[in-house]
């Protein structure tokens, strides 16, 4: 377990490897306190047991991907007013806004009562066409050591208490 026992949540779906190398640049920057999870997995008895969340998924027609949706909607009523105060952020993996997306984690956080601790972090691919969609992506080092602070951060502040 990790120093204190204190765990941070990265809970992730990806489909051309972006928000999953995202997720993992963030897991990385938390260390051995990260709780890498993908959305397909996680339940909610394992993320009550986790001090803060990272969500981190692609924009998909303008709403977050569906597996997230799916990790969402399983343990929605299960944490509902068992994880008020906690803090979390996200990451999306976008291509040309993820407006859409930021609005439903929000909104989901809201109603959990989770507290917005960092800025989010959107990576817009830029990409429009079905083949550039679909196409696996490489995300620059810029914003995978942006991920990777934002996770350090976010697990730093859970274990001093800040959050």
């Amino acid at each position: 377990m990790s120093e204190n026992d204190k765990t941070l949540a990265i809970i992730w779906h990806s489909r051309t490897g972006t928000a999953e190398a995202m997720a993992k640049a963030a897991a990385e920057g938390a260390g051995e306190s990260a709780v890498l999870l993908h959305a397909e997995n996680a339940c909610s008895e394992n993320l009550l047991k986790c001090d803060g969340f990272i969500f981190a998924c692609p924009e998909n027609l303008a709403s977050m991907s569906g597996a997230m949706k799916e990790m969402f909607d399983r343990s929605y009523y299960d944490l509902l007013g068992k994880v008020e105060g906690r803090p979390y952020t996200y990451l999306i993996a976008g291509g040309s806004d993820g407006q859409g997306t930021a609005r439903q984690i929000e909104r989901i956080c809201t109603g959990w009562r989770l507290r917005k601790v960092a800025d989010p972090i959107v990576y817009l691919t830029g990409a429009q066409t079905s083949e550039s969609i679909w196409a696996p992506k490489t995300v620059g080092s810029k914003v995978l050591t942006q991920c990777e602070e934002l996770g350090a951060a976010m697990f730093e502040g859970i274990k001093l208490g800040i959050f």
